[in-house]
């Protein structure tokens, strides 16, 4: 396994900066966010150290050569829109954006992609479907023409009021990633797996790793606390962020070793990319320097360099 980081904890630094940071404290990769460039949407949205969409020869040859330079691989290209919006020209603008991401990647000879399905909140899943399948479809005959994976997130975008009932991502569960991959088989289309999605959802997070191994292309190692005080106040049907807090690898409830013990037995090889969602590392620069030293201090515990 290579043990990384996230890029979007650090919007104002440049790519060069990122990868140097990352070989200053022996990261092996980043997953490289490639948000097209403007406003943000949300947190940790709208961070741009790629911008796929003005990638020439001369950009891919500057990219390569600081990651030679560096030592610092990109483990993928990361751009987390909801392409199944209920705009549904909106999410042609997002869909399109992902076309251009996937041929980035491409072009830069990295071949993982990861991103969200997307989900319109207001409708069922089965109402849903159908767009999912128009919309996915062409994606992953593009990745596959491309030589790239995609790796759908499990976080269920289910935060905020806005998100609500649905949450803005379908690909939350294990039984509809099997009615996905059944719906488009494909050794182009897999997860981005984090184990502290499945926490607050009261699941089990090692039992997938087995089921889903062949479809493990990318792990964010996000650690996640749940206050049980408060659960019991306000119940699972409140906004999750009542009950639950991001916290690094190690301050919450993932129990990492066994996390990392399950992703040996199933020959697990790829990227675990710390991905920092802790509030109280977030007022300054200095501070989310930190977090990535103190997150990567501890799973290098269980993740052999």
């Amino acid at each position: 396994m290579q043990l990384g980081f996230v890029s979007a904890i650090f919007p104002e630094l440049s790519l060069e900066d990122v990868l140097a940071y990352a070989a200053q404290t022996n990261f092996d990769c980043v997953e490289v966010m490639c948000w097209p460039i403007g406003k943000a949407e949300r947190r940790y949205a709208g961070v741009t150290h790629l911008d796929v969409t003005a990638l020439d020869a001369a950009a891919v040859a500057r990219t390569t050569k600081l990651c030679e330079s560096t030592g610092v691989a990109i483990s993928g290209l990361g751009y987390y829109p909801n392409p199944l919006c209920a705009n549904e020209a909106e999410g042609a603008v997002y869909a399109r954006h992902l076309e251009a991401v996937i041929r980035a990647a491409a072009q830069l000879g990295i071949d993982r992609v990861n991103t969200f399905v997307g989900r319109d909140p207001l409708k069922s899943i089965d109402e849903n479907w159908p767009r999912f399948r128009a919309v996915w479809t062409p994606l992953v005959q593009l990745a596959e023409k491309e030589g790239v994976r995609i790796g759908i997130e499990n976080c269920p975008m289910l935060f905020t009021r806005d998100e609500w009932p649905g949450g803005k991502n379908l690909a939350v569960s294990p039984s509809i990633w099997r009615r996905m991959f059944e719906e488009i088989d494909s050794k182009h289309f897999g997860l981005n797996f984090d184990p502290s999605h499945f926490v607050w959802q009261q699941m089990d997070y090692l039992r997938p790793l087995r089921e889903f191994a062949g479809k493990l292309f990318h792990l964010h190692a996000k650690d996640v606390r749940i206050d049980r005080e408060r659960l019991d106040e306000v119940g699972i049907l409140a906004h999750p962020s009542e009950y639950h807090t991001p916290k690094l690898p190690g301050l919450g409830d993932v129990d990492w070793g066994k996390f990392a013990a399950v992703l040996g037995d199933v020959g697990y090889a790829g990227p675990v990319c710390i991905e920092v969602e802790d509030r109280a590392f977030e007022k300054t620069l200095e501070l989310r320097k930190l977090s990535l030293r103190q997150s990567g201090a501890y799973l290098r515990q269980f993740i052999a360099r």
